[in-house]
C-alpha cells in the first residue's frame, strides 16, 4: 500500500514564506531581499529576482496568495445575502473572511503585511489586485453608497473602516504571535469589529 507524501515546495514557495514573515516581521520596507534569500538558505543570491522579478513583485504575489481565498469567501457570504442587506450584513462580509487568516501563522503574517500598507488604501481602486478583489471592490463600492456626504466625505468614511478593520485584526495577529492572551472569542472579536466598521461607514 503507497504512501501519501507532501508535495515538495518549490523555490517560489520558500521564498514567499520566507519573505512573508520577515515582511511581517521586520517591516515590509525593512526586509532586505539579501536577508529573505538568506533566510529562504538559497545559494543563488539571485534567486528572489530571478523567480519574481523585484521585491514589489514578490510582496504582490504574497497578498495575492492569501487574497485570492479571503476574496472568495466574501463573494459566499455576499452572494447569501440578497439583494437588500442591511449595512452590518455587508460589513461582516469583510470582516469574517479577513478575520479567518488568523487561525494560521501564515495567515497571521499577512494580516500584519496589509496593515502596514495604509499608505495605499487611498489609491485601493487603481493598485488593487483586480484578480483577487473582485467582491471586495464590489461590497466597498455598495458601502460607499451608503456613507453620508459628498463623494469625497463617504469615501473618507470608506478609507477610515478599511483603515480599522485591517489596524484591529493586525492587532489581534500580533497578540497571538506573541502569545498573549486575547480578551474576547474570535467570533466575539468578529462581531466587535463589523459594529465599529459599520459606525464609521454610518455616523
Amino acid at each position: 500500500m503507497g504512501t501519501i507524501t507532501d508535495t515538495p515546495r518549490t523555490t517560489r514557495d520558500v521564498l514567499m514564506d520566507t519573505a512573508e514573515v520577515l515582511f511581517a516581521e521586520r517591516g515590509v520596507q525593512g526586509a532586505t531581499t539579501r536577508e529573505i534569500v538568506e533566510a529562504a538558505r538559497q545559494r543563488n543570491a539571485s534567486a528572489l529576482t530571478y523567480h519574481f522579478g523585484s521585491r514589489e513583485n514578490l510582496l504582490l504575489e504574497i497578498l495575492a496568495r492569501r487574497g485570492g481565498p479571503v476574496d472568495a469567501g466574501r463573494a459566499r457570504l455576499r452572494a447569501g445575502l440578497g439583494e437588500a442587506p442591511a449595512t452590518s450584513e455587508l460589513v461582516w462580509c469583510l470582516v469574517e473572511p479577513y478575520a479567518a487568516e488568523l487561525d494560521s501563522p501564515g495567515g497571521r503574517a499577512y494580516l500584519r503585511i496589509v496593515a502596514q500598507l495604509r499608505g495605499r488604501f487611498a489609491s485601493w481602486r487603481v493598485e488593487s489586485d483586480e484578480s483577487t478583489t473582485v467582491s471586495l471592490t464590489s461590497i466597498l463600492g455598495e458601502l460607499e453608497q451608503r456613507a453620508p456626504g459628498s463623494p469625497e466625505v463617504r469615501e473618507a468614511h470608506l478609507l477610515g473602516m478599511i483603515t480599522l478593520l485591517t489596524g484591529l485584526v493586525a492587532q489581534r495577529a500580533h497578540a497571538i504571535d506573541r502569545g498573549r492572551a486575547v480578551a474576547l472569542s474570535h467570533q466575539g472579536f468578529c462581531a466587535e469589529v463589523t459594529d465599529m466598521c459599520t459606525s464609521v461607514i454610518s455616523c
